[in-house]
Parts: structure tokens; C-alpha cells; sequence
């Protein structure tokens, strides 16, 4: 087995006296999609924070490969609206990167016409996608998202997965993403790991949405059954090709459609 790009060994976070995250152990290997599920406040975003050093371990340790290259996509990025800031700027901070760059990788993640535009005034999907696109110049082996589709409808989810998919394929970047969205799982996940202050379950999609652990924390209502976005209705952007990586689970969404994202 490959050795991890990134790994967590039983590690703790504490805030003040309570404990956020309790011996959770995970690693993430070349090539993998890995997703986070877990309801509000079950230390997601801590353990993404913790992984990327950004706040101290009670217990445990966290281990990356040698020269490990990171590319980081927050869940938000406040922008001051009445701050001048093109997308073309933005790319280039802190690290300037060149035209022919910047125009690469926004064409590569499908916002090619954006760089002279202001940041404030895209939308949703297109901040992300810029998000991405910066995160993407570093050439990183390890790509962690953060709740990347917040805010987006389900369009725009499925399409935000579907590139967090090429993307793998294109660069063959590891992918460890938190997602909000506890029913619907992108498809080409190799694990998922629910959390819940600690790992409450993990295995493919097929294997968690059975466990009793998942249905206990997120089955009301669904029956436990997790849907995982397919993309099966624009496939012909792959000129003719069905991708099959991790497909073998991928037919299993009985009820993906009934996810409204309400408020």
C-alpha cells in the first residue's frame, strides 16, 4: 500500500475545556478522494484546521509526505466588496504567477472569461472555481476543500464535483473535502468518514450509507440511504468516454432528487 500523503494518528483537539475532536485517526493516499461527513459542530473544520497545522494538537500527531504540496480551498473567503480586486489579481497573491498561468488555470477549472473581472461580482459557482483555480497553481498532490459547494444549488454542486473529479484525473491530486451535505456524496469518493467529534464510521459510500453509525447520526427522514451524485446527464462533454473510476457504487442514488437545500 502507498505510503499517506497526509496522516492523523488518534489525535485531539480541545477548546477551552471541551474536547472537539477525540482520537481520530484517517490518512489520505496518493490519488484518493476522501469526504468528510458530519453534522454542524462535529469538529469538520477543526480537523481540517488541525491536518494543516492550524491549531495545536492536545494529543496525537499529524504526519506529511516530504515536500508535500498543499492546495487549500476555504469554506469562505470574505471579500471586501468595496475593494477593487480582479480575479487576475487575486491569482497572483501572495505569489505572482504569469499570464499564461492564470489564463491556464481558470481555463482548466471552466471560467476562462473571468480574469478581468472583479471578485465581488461573481457568482457563487464562479468564486469557487476560482478558489480552485488558485489552489491549483501550486501543483498540489493534496487538494483539501473545505465545504466547497456551500451556497451553491444542486447544479452547480453536481458540476463543482464533476470538476473536483477531472481535476484528479487531469493532475492525479489526492482529494479531501468536507461536505455539508450529509445525503449526497460525489460519486467518484473512494472513502467516506463520518464525523461526529470522533470517526464514527468510514468505508465506501455503499459500506457507510448501511452502517448503523451513519443512520444513527443522519438517517432521519432518508432512511439512512445515502444518494451520491452521478453527473449521468451531461456526459457528453467527455467526448463519448464514461469515466469509471469508483463507478462500480456509482448507480446507487435512490433518491437523490429530493434534496432542495431548503433555507
Amino acid at each position: 500500500m502507498t505510503a499517506p500523503l497526509i496522516s492523523a494518528d488518534r489525535i485531539c483537539v480541545r477548546f477551552g475545556g471541551a474536547e472537539v475532536l477525540h482520537d481520530v485517526s484517517l490518512a489520505v493516499r496518493p490519488a484518493e478522494i476522501v469526504t468528510i461527513l458530519g453534522p454542524n459542530g462535529s469538529g469538520k473544520s477543526t480537523l481540517i484546521r488541525a491536518l494543516l497545522g492550524m491549531v495545536p494538537l492536545a494529543h496525537g500527531a499529524v504526519a506529511r509526505a516530504p515536500g508535500l504540496r498543499l492546495g487549500y480551498v476555504p469554506q469562505k473567503l470574505a471579500v471586501d466588496r468595496t475593494m477593487p480586486m480582479t480575479v487576475r489579481r487575486f491569482l497572483s497573491l501572495p505569489v505572482r504567477v504569469s499570464d499564461a498561468a492564470a489564463a491556464e488555470v481558470l481555463a482548466r477549472v471552466g471560467v476562462e472569461g473571468v480574469a478581468n473581472r472583479q471578485m465581488a461580482a461573481l457568482s457563487g459557482g464562479q468564486f469557487q472555481r476560482v478558489l480552485l483555480a488558485r489552489a491549483l497553481l501550486s501543483s498540489p498532490q493534496l487538494l483539501i476543500l473545505d465545504e466547497p459547494t456551500q451556497g451553491l444549488d444542486q447544479p452547480g454542486e453536481a458540476a463543482f464535483y464533476q470538476l473536483i473529479e477531472t481535476v484528479r484525473q487531469d493532475t492525479g491530486a489526492a482529494v479531501l473535502m468536507v461536505s455539508h451535505d450529509l445525503h449526497v456524496v460525489m460519486a467518484a469518493s473512494d472513502r467516506v468518514i463520518c464525523l461526529n467529534g470522533h470517526v464514527c464510521c468510514e468505508g465506501t459510500p455503499r459500506v457507510v450509507s448501511n452502517a448503523p453509525e451513519y443512520r444513527a447520526l443522519f438517517g432521519l427522514g432518508t432512511k439512512g440511504a445515502l444518494a451520491l451524485y452521478q453527473h449521468d446527464h451531461d456526459h457528453d462533454h467527455h467526448n463519448g468516454h464514461d469515466h469509471d473510476h469508483g463507478h462500480d457504487h456509482a448507480h446507487f442514488h435512490p433518491h437523490r432528487h429530493e434534496h432542495t437545500h431548503a433555507g
